[in-house]
């Protein structure tokens, strides 16, 4: 019986990471074998950065600007106010296992332009690996086990600028993709990202973020020794070849709306995105083949330049329960900021989950305005 209840943790842990490989596997394989790209491929960029959008349900493309333009559409890097913003953003998920962080820059290069840069990486930290735990004499050496992270990375560069025709601004990304799974598998990939925003009138806003136009590629390489290869036999699995994972294009198109209510600053706005993917059909509130459009929705409201409020709703689908009956569930959010000097403090209280599972998760993120630094010293 001792025996058991300490192997049982050894057979979780080895569990996780044939999930990991396995996951990958399928994907890559998938390619492979089939003429398009798999579905949910690069997913970790689809979750969404900065409290503030987070709040809104990730519908911000027709209106984000500054350093957070460089994830949701590169177009509002032009509208970079100062000369340098600094964006961040810590959250994590499944209590606590996987954490998430975001970090980006933006710079004013002169009134019309600007460039920004940032980083995503999304992880899963101090994985036992328990693949040696039992030697080929079947002996238990727990000197064997060692920690491994599976890990995701995404490094984006950007430039946007100001068009001749007023309102209107487009902007690019370039992106470099690092994934790893300890040492058993690693891919790099690279992929671009096009946007455009139009200031029409003035309450109204339309973005267009059309990300992996060219369809973003991850190689992936498996590095397995024999005593892991043994395992994924023993276990029925088969032994990843080296691939490449594609991913297809997405548009997202958004419309906002900002009214002011008084002359004080007070404002109520409201934007509505659409996310177009082109891999087939999805579980999302309009699926189709190979067109699928997930709608959401998000409100802010703002008091005297300083506080914001926020609420959202997406992943809005419908699902089947024991009862053989659908029902349509939605993600709900919540969100609050204030500005104070050149500081901006934002916070969102989101459901990952849906309205049964009611998996909530804290989100904090913080943005810096810098102005130019002084040359009175020289």
């Amino acid at each position: 019986m001792l025996v058991e209840v300490q192997i049982l943790p050894m057979k979780f842990h080895l569990s996780l990471i044939l999930l990991f490989l396995a996951s990958i596997y399928g994907t890559v394989s998938a390619q492979q074998t089939t003429t398009t790209a798999p579905k949910y491929s690069n997913e970790f960029l689809q979750i969404g950065v900065g409290a503030d959008a987070l709040g809104q349900s990730n519908a911000v493309v027709a209106s984000t600007e500054g350093s957070n333009a460089n994830y949701w559409n590169p177009a509002g890097v032009a509208l970079t106010k100062k000369w340098l913003e600094i964006g961040g953003m810590h959250s994590e998920y499944f209590a606590g296992i996987a954490k998430y962080d975001f970090i980006s820059l933006a710079h004013a290069i002169d009134g019309k332009s600007g460039v920004g840069f940032s980083m995503v990486r999304f992880a899963v930290d101090d994985i036992p690996n328990t693949t040696q735990l039992i030697d080929n004499g079947g002996n238990v050496n727990y000197d064997k086990i060692s920690l491994f992270s599976a890990a995701d990375y995404a490094f984006s560069f950007s430039y946007a600028r100001k068009l001749k025709v007023e309102g209107l601004r487009f902007g690019g990304s370039m992106k470099l993709i690092h994934r790893a799974v300890g040492s058993f598998a690693h891919s790099w990939g690279f992929g671009l990202d096009a946007g455009l925003q139009f200031d029409a009138k003035k309450y109204w806003k339309f973005g267009l973020m059309a990300r992996d136009i060219t369809s973003t590629f991850n190689a992936w390489v498996f590095t397995l020794d024999d005593q892991t290869k043994k395992v994924f036999s023993m276990t029925g699995n088969n032994i990843p070849k080296n691939g490449m994972e594609y991913t297809l294009p997405r548009l997202i198109f958004g419309t906002q709306g900002k009214f002011p209510v008084n002359a004080k600053g007070d404002y109520v706005a409201g934007e509505i995105d659409l996310d177009v993917t082109t891999d087939g059909r999805r579980n999302v509130l309009l699926p189709g083949s190979p067109f699928s459009i997930d709608p959401h929705v998000g409100v802010e409201i703002g008091i005297r330049k300083i506080f914001m409020f926020r609420c959202g709703v997406g992943n809005m689908q419908y699902i089947t329960d024991f009862a053989d009956k659908k029902k349509l569930t939605f993600q709900p959010n919540i969100g609050v900021g204030v500005q104070f000097s050149q500081v901006v403090l934002n916070y969102a209280f989101t459901d990952i989950g849906d309205q049964s599972t009611a998996l909530y998760s804290n989100v904090f993120s913080v943005k810096l305005i810098l102005d130019k630094p002084s040359n009175s010293g020289k």
